[in-house]
Parts: structure tokens; C-alpha cells; sequence
């Protein structure tokens, strides 16, 4: 099992963190929301817990809490700008449908 991200997405947490002066890397994880079931949430972690799965991926630590491993597993995911947007993007193969605005999902 597996969470990484594309050199691009690790250079931008790289970056930010070292902006933000701390921090031991990237948590990733899913709650439950929008009108496809589940989304995404992404948080600079400043800890690691106990119970986190910790994944090294081009120099950042990806933390991702049990529960929403197996969701995410064999994700990746980029950084990118598109016209005025920029962000985060996921390729999670787990995903049978997403909704239309992009926000949810469901597996």
C-alpha cells in the first residue's frame, strides 16, 4: 500500500514548508461529503501519530490515517496550474465515479 506524489507536487510541499517554517510533511486522507460520497482532505502535518501510515516520496513524508488508506492506496498526486487555478490533483485508481464539479468521489 501506497500514497506518493509526482516530483512536481513534492517540490511545492517542499517549498511551502519551508515557508511555513515547520512541519514533518504532507497528511492526506478522506472524510465523508459532496454529492459523490467521500472528498479529499489535504493538511500540512506539523506530528506524526501513533497510528499514521507514513509513505517517503520524492524526500516529503505522506502520512495517511488508517481509515482512509484503503481508499487511497496506489494514489498519486500532482501539482499543477490550470489558467488561473493551481492545486492538487489526484490520479486514485481506487475511484469508480466522481461528481461533476470534482470535488467528491466514490470507490
Amino acid at each position: 500500500m501506497s500514497v506518493t506524489l509526482t516530483e512536481r507536487a513534492a517540490q511545492h510541499v517542499h517549498g511551502f514548508l519551508a515557508k511555513r517554517g515547520k512541519g514533518v510533511g504532507l497528511r492526506v486522507g478522506v472524510r465523508t461529503s459532496g454529492c459523490s460520497g467521500m472528498a479529499y482532505k489535504l493538511e500540512y502535518a506539523d506530528v506524526v501519530n501513533p497510528d499514521d501510515h507514513s509513505f517517503e516520496s520524492h524526500g516529503v513524508k505522506v502520512l495517511v490515517d488508517p481509515k482512509s488508506l484503503p481508499y487511497l492506496d496506489g494514489t498519486e498526486l500532482d501539482y499543477g496550474r490550470e489558467g488561473l487555478n493551481e492545486g492538487f490533483k489526484f490520479q486514485n485508481p481506487n475511484v469508480k465515479d466522481e461528481c461533476g464539479c470534482g470535488e467528491s468521489f466514490n470507490i
